[in-house]
């Protein structure tokens, strides 16, 4: 008995070890935020090709929405979502003149010639109406985005993919979410698009071990960060100008998982966040091989849980880049 209790005693302790080696690594190996950017990344094109500064988050808004969308190698797919969203806006804007708008795409270090296709588009609208910024690295979605944000001007900013899984015009449906959130601390609200209500569809089209790494997934966003939101990853989130200042300042993760700790970020602050259903297509193309994602995620997760609570990671007020 005394060796069975010793035993315990022994993998309690040993537990207790592997908690506190963990915590540490969290600790030790979390990133901090930088907001700085390459020279190259300050100014965008004009149509006449000359260089102008990129706005800045923290100024003003002087335009009603900014579309944000991030592309990483996608010069074939691109064109098919671009050419909906300018159409959509373009007849938004006939109908109400008052509408303004921007697009940004950003190139995320791309091999390909993303930048040369948004640039077409450009050239096509007016740079008013579609910038392109080009990072010099590979930066991952979630930097890619925050990138964009931070240089938009519209009251309302949308985070679309680039490959137009989600039907452009159902900003209609989460702009519908947002603003039957009420009330708004100040001004601050967030409306993600979701693809929750096709997950039986999907489950039926899927092997049981893909199945069962999405429920895992679920389960694990549940578990570490965000409560109440059943589809975290869906690329088509609106954010009002305030809400989008708020937490792209405090976000770390700059790859897949960066949803996640966008949405935690967001519920520590109390920000009032709506889920819609939009319509989506599976397009061929995904960047995400589900495997090994899913592992990266998972391991995300967890340290973005353990980073806040050991306070590696804090959240931070509002600042600008360099």
């Amino acid at each position: 008995m005394d060796f069975l209790c010793e035993i315990v005693q022994a993998l309690v302790a040993l537990a207790a070890l592997s908690v506190i080696v963990v915590l540490i690594i969290a600790h030790v190996t979390a990133e901090m935020v930088t907001l700085t950017r390459h020279e190259k990344e300050k100014y965008f094109l004009t149509v006449t090709g000359e260089k102008e500064l990129f706005p800045s988050l923290h100024d003003a808004s002087s335009r009603e929405l900014s579309v944000v969308i991030p592309a990483y190698n996608e010069e074939l797919r691109m064109p098919v979502m671009l050419d909906e969203a300018t159409e959509y806006l373009e007849n938004r804007q006939k109908q109400q003149p008052s509408f303004t708008y921007e697009v940004i795409v950003v190139d995320d270090g791309s091999k390909d010639k993303t930048t040369e296709v948004a640039l077409r588009y450009s050239r096509k609208y007016g740079a008013d109406k579609v910038r392109v910024l080009t990072l010099v690295n590979n930066r991952g979605k979630g930097g890619a985005v925050r990138m964009g944000a931070l240089s938009s001007r519209g009251k309302l900013i949308l985070m679309a993919d680039a490959d137009g899984a989600t039907k452009f015009a159902d900003i209609e449906k989460v702009e519908a979410g947002l603003n039957a959130l009420n009330p708004k601390p100040e001004n601050m609200a967030i409306s993600c698009g979701s693809r929750a209500h096709l997950e039986q569809d999907s489950v039926a089209q899927r092997s049981m071990f893909r199945t069962f790494l999405m429920y895992g997934f679920h389960f694990l966003v549940w578990f570490f960060c965000v409560r109440g939101i059943k589809d975290t990853q869906c690329g088509f989130k609106l954010f009002t100008r305030e809400a989008a200042l708020k937490t792209f300042s405090s976000l770390h993760v700059e790859r897949w998982a960066f949803d996640v700790e966008l949405l935690y970020i967001a519920q520590c602050f109390k920000i009032p966040i709506a889920e819609v259903a939009v319509n989506w297509t599976e397009i061929e193309g995904s960047k995400l091989v589900p495997f090994w994602s899913w592992l990266q995620m998972g391991r995300d997760l967890f340290f973005i849980r353990m980073r806040y609570f050991t306070r590696a990671w804090k959240l931070q007020s509002a600042r600008k880049t360099d």
